[in-house]
């Protein structure tokens, strides 16, 4: 239910064998509008450019070795404790089907919590007009 309507847990800790090796996968959910799976990693500290290696991997197994017929490719969530956007778009992640998200230990106070909201809305605003002005 905190995920939105549409999804269904799948596995905690999904193994995936590579080369002898296990690798575990933190959450697998599947999206019923989407028709595919959902691969979430949860990652206690900052991002590092190196999640997004594991996370490709995992999301080339599942699609080669889970993903059933008249499903699309699955993509991957990961969720960190801070993020460097700029670091996320230079390894333009989107485009692998990779998304990042931060999250709180504890939520903060209504002041921080508007700086927050105020500079993201800047941020992104910012990063529209760039495209903009590439695309011209």
């Amino acid at each position: 239910m905190e995920l939105g309507t549409g999804f269904s847990f799948v596995e905690r800790q999904k193994r995936i064998i590579l080369d002898g090796k296990d690798f575990y996968l933190d959450l697998l959910f599947y999206h019923r509008k989407l028709k595919r799976l959902i691969a979430i990693e949860l990652k206690l500290g900052e991002f590092k450019p190196s999640h997004k290696g594991q996370m490709e991997l995992y999301l080339k197994w599942l699609d080669k070795y889970d993903k059933q017929e008249g499903e699309n490719s699955p993509i991957g969530l990961i969720l960190c404790a801070g993020k460097s956007n700029e670091q996320i778009e230079l390894l333009e992640m989107h485009k692998d089907g990779i998304m990042v998200a931060e999250y709180w230990t504890e939520l903060p106070s209504k002041k921080e919590l508007e700086q927050k909201l105020h500079s993201l809305l800047i941020e992104a605003k910012a990063r529209l007009e760039i495209r903009k002005e590439l695309e011209a």
